[in-house]
């Protein structure tokens, strides 16, 4: 089962710094549901499940692997905005910072309240990177961001495959 697309993704760069843009970035970055937590959640799974579902095992795996990238992109991205790409999510509104947490990771070990986490995981994200591509006038970061929601709709579907052969 392919779970990313053949489409390379950006270089990773931006127009000029901008902290708001970082922080923003933050969310996605290691926020609740972010790809620090997905990274943790699917690799958490595959250890969970590679001994009693090798398919979902291998599949979620891969995932990981493909969030992992995404995380990568992120922080770079956050770096060349100005900021260090800290595992904890700033808000300049609230004038905080909140670090992540490994409480992010849901720990079901039930495949299919797993594959009901990863679904609503997804969609969050798919959500809040659209939110955010709204929030952002940086044609490299939205070009980023696009290309992370199409990997991230890609998953979805994966997981709603997997789920409907469960029920």
């Amino acid at each position: 089962m392919k779970v990313k697309l053949d489409i390379p993704y950006p270089i990773v760069r931006v127009e000029e710094k901008n902290p708001y843009y970082a922080d923003l970035l933050s969310q996605d970055y290691a926020g609740e549901v972010s790809e620090t937590t997905a990274t943790l959640l699917y690799s958490y799974q595959h250890f969970d499940t590679f001994n009693s579902n090798e398919e979902f095992s291998k599949v979620i795996e891969e995932i990981s692997f493909v969030e992992m990238k995404h995380l990568e992109m992120l922080g770079k991205t956050i770096n060349l905005l100005g900021k260090k790409p800290v595992y904890k999510t700033c808000e300049s509104s609230r004038g905080d910072c909140v670090m992540w947490t490994s409480s992010n990771v849901n720990y079901d070990n039930e495949m299919r309240d797993m594959l009901k986490t990863d679904i609503k995981s997804e969609k969050i994200a798919i959500k809040n990177y659209e939110h955010h591509k709204e929030l952002i006038d940086d044609k490299y970061i939205k070009e980023m961001l696009s290309r992370i929601i199409l990997d991230e709709k890609r998953h979805l579907e994966i997981f709603e495959t997997l789920l409907e052969k469960l029920c």
